[in-house]
């Protein structure tokens, strides 16, 4: 059993991660500045802060017990709503994160065909989406403004 390395193009924000976040307002040692969504010391990852805070304050989804009848489709509902996604990429051990309003991979071995022309031409509500989750965070990224984010996926 071997490891793919599998290419990624997402259209959003480099949020960085553990090993460099880029992160407006990082702690003394790069740390995250302090969040009210998110404590780095609990089991939840950050992946599952994000999402639980999108779903909550954008698609006003607070639902926790997935046992209850309907909550999957309520759930994918509200991740609709919401426009974006957290997009994981680096590797598993080590991950890192695009906060994105559209991504696809190119899956080891399965070419991924587009027309560059194609990623001249933004939907206009994906920047709204991305401004919206971005407020929903309270968190600045250290890039201007939204963008192709070309990167790999090792796991």
């Amino acid at each position: 059993m071997g490891m793919s390395t599998d290419a990624i193009l997402a259209y959003g924000y480099d949020l960085g991660g553990g090993d460099g976040w880029k992160i407006n307002g990082l702690g003394e040692y790069g740390e995250l500045p302090t969040l009210d969504w998110y404590d780095p010391e609990s089991d939840e990852d950050f992946e599952e802060a994000i999402e639980r805070r999108l779903l909550a304050q954008i698609a006003n989804f607070t639902e926790t017990d997935w046992r209850v009848d309907g909550y999957r489709a309520r759930k994918n509902a509200a991740e609709a709503q919401l426009g974006v996604k957290l997009v994981s990429h680096c590797s598993s051990e080590y991950p890192m994160w695009v906060l994105a309003a559209h991504s696809t991979t190119a899956w080891r071995g399965s070419p991924h065909l587009f027309d560059p022309a194609e990623l001249g031409t933004v939907p206009p509500d994906w920047d709204d989406k991305l401004r919206a989750a971005l407020a929903a965070l309270g968190v600045t990224p250290t890039q201007e403004r939204p963008q192709w984010v070309l990167c790999s996926d090792w796991g």
